[in-house]
């Protein structure tokens, strides 16, 4: 009887299915926190001021990971890497609206977003280094169990809050949880990867492709910035809708780029990376641009609909080309792609509001055009 090794493909299929649940779970941290921020501007007594730097201290402590996970992670392997960040990231969420005061907030808020960039970083290489070995394209899908996660997680959450449940113990049961999954998945990722490169130790300027790559998707997460911070405001400020409205309008997103995403796998084993990336980025341009040029509130939510088909591949993309370069570790490569989209994700809602300021919320809104026809002229630089 002669015995055959299983396909590469099914081989690998454990690992599939631990960082899709990896993903699910980040997912829905993300949604989570994002459902409380009203609940720890009202723990504290913050004004807006107070709160906007609380959300800063998380994206400081994510953008100073970034400049040494991708190193970490290459020499210890996601596989060591995640049930650290897990367990960091639970207990600086089940903590999150327990503490005496504001600058014990700040400092949690710091270990949060670190503990959040080791945990993406490594899912990212991980689910890169899958695609490459299956020979099939996955990661999109990966993202997509991201958007499932974060919207179970606004949901649940909002649902929870409407039934009564104390804010803090739905974040305390959610961190066991998440660790508990992720303690669990973590065993069946990948036990080796790609060695380290030799070379000096410490942070290091990324090679000059992966800092063009950092740009697009800065573009890219500049212009998902201004849907995720402005879009319900547009839909009331600008177009005189109720909030309700704008809410719609953020779902309209949120789901169809979800999605795209689950779908996006087949389009990228069909088309090349730089044609997609081109297509998608001028999707997401027309679309904004209608809606800005028409004003009429239908045509706000599909061109939503339109903007989040057209932004949800845009960091698989990204993430899986600088998962490739030559001469750096996937977790490297993602690690400087993510650190310079942080930037335009920071940069695109403030930018949005000194233009509204100086101008109108409608012209601001045109941000997220100029930054999809930047992302489509410079698809180019993947081929």
């Amino acid at each position: 009887m002669t015995l055959t090794a299983p396909s590469p493909a099914r081989a690998l299929r454990p690992a599939r299915i631990a960082v899709r649940s990896l993903f699910f779970a980040f997912g829905t941290v993300t949604g989570a926190w994002g459902a409380h921020v009203p609940s720890a501007k009202a723990r504290y007594g913050l004004d807006e001021a107070q709160l906007a730097l609380a959300l800063l201290a998380a994206a400081v402590g994510a953008v100073g990971a970034l400049l040494v996970a991708g190193r970490i992670i290459g020499r210890h392997g996601p596989r060591q890497v995640v049930p650290v960040a897990a367990a960091v990231i639970a207990a600086a969420l089940g903590t999150l609206l327990l503490h005496g005061g504001f600058a014990a907030l700040m400092a949690t808020m710091v270990v949060f977003g670190a503990a959040g960039a080791f945990y993406d970083v490594s899912i990212n290489a991980e689910g890169t280094l899958l695609e490459e070995r299956s020979g099939f394209k996955v990661v999109s899908g990966f993202h997509g169990m991201w958007s499932l996660g974060a919207m179970t997680g606004a949901g649940g959450c909002s649902v929870l809050l409407a039934a009564g449940v104390p804010a803090a113990w739905q974040l305390g049961a959610l961190a066991i949880v998440v660790l508990a999954l992720s303690l669990v998945a973590a065993r069946s990722l990948l036990p080796d990867h790609p060695p380290v490169p030799a070379g000096p130790r410490g942070w290091r300027l990324p090679p000059p492709r992966l800092l063009l790559l950092g740009g697009l998707a800065a573009l890219g997460l500049l212009a998902e910035g201004v849907i995720y911070d402005w879009s319900v405001l547009w839909f009331t400020d600008s177009l005189g809708q109720t909030q309700a409205v704008g809410g719609l309008g953020y779902a309209a997103f949120a789901a169809a780029m979800a999605a795209s995403r689950f779908g996006g796998d087949a389009l990228r084993s069909r088309w090349p990376a730089a044609t997609l990336l081109a297509a998608s980025a001028g999707l997401a341009a027309l679309a904004m641009s209608a809606a800005l040029l028409l004003h009429h509130p239908v045509v706000g939510i599909v061109a939503m609909a339109a903007v989040g088909a057209g932004l949800a591949n845009v960091v698989p993309i990204l993430f899986v080309a600088g998962g490739r370069q030559p001469g750096v570790t996937p977790a490297d490569g993602i690690a400087a792609v993510s650190s310079l989209g942080y930037v335009g994700l920071l940069a695109g809602p403030p930018l949005v509001g000194a233009i509204a300021h100086a101008s109108s919320l409608n012209l601001a809104m045109a941000t997220l055009v100029a930054a999809a026809l930047a992302l489509a002229a410079g698809a180019r630089l993947l081929r």
